[in-house]
């Protein structure tokens, strides 16, 4: 009986999957977007982050992006408030309606992150590499933002918008830090 009890605690130990904390302070995610006359750049903060860890190994995890924490940090003083207020707009992110984003990762393997990712009730699938430093995933993940319903003055939408246009490709770069 002794014998049975320590194989199945030894195969519940070994098959199933177990949290890892993120340590959301020290975690972040800048964003990246560009237009035909320049870029813009800030940050996003975290809300939450659940990752799973089986047979030793970072398997999944899902990302709540809150959505209200987006800044800007190319810009100061009106310009800055006036950038991130349009961020959270309707032509963009639509906080008030749809407050965080969910970044869900199916697998991590081999340097190799396959997931989706859900922006105002929109899930679409994403794939990117990773890196891994001291317990550190270090990447960059790119998205179409028309994808997820944010058109503001894309080429693809509108014609004749000059040097006004805005590129659809979003770059995430991240850096996750597990506790």
């Amino acid at each position: 009986m002794k014998k049975l009890l320590i194989s199945l605690l030894s195969f519940f130990l070994v098959f199933s999957a177990f949290a890892i904390d993120v340590d959301l302070e020290k975690s972040k995610f800048k964003w990246i977007g560009k237009k035909v006359t320049g870029k813009h750049y800030g940050t996003i903060g975290l809300k939450s982050a659940k990752l799973q860890d089986t047979k030793g190994v970072l398997s999944s995890g899902i990302f709540e992006i809150d959505l209200s924490t987006i800044s800007v940090s190319d810009l100061q003083g009106e310009l800055k408030q006036k950038l991130e207020g349009h961020l959270r707009s309707k032509d963009f992110f639509n906080v008030g309606k749809f407050p965080t984003a969910e970044l869900n990762i199916s697998s991590l393997k081999n340097g190799k992150l396959i997931g989706s990712l859900k922006i105002k009730g929109k899930k679409n699938a994403i794939k990117t590499t990773y890196i891994l430093k001291n317990k550190t995933y270090l990447g960059k993940l790119k998205f179409d933002r028309t994808k997820f319903d944010m058109i503001y003055k894309s080429g693809d939408y509108f014609k004749s918008l000059g040097d006004k246009m805005i590129y659809n490709e979003i770059e995430i770069e991240f850096k996750v830090v597990l506790k």
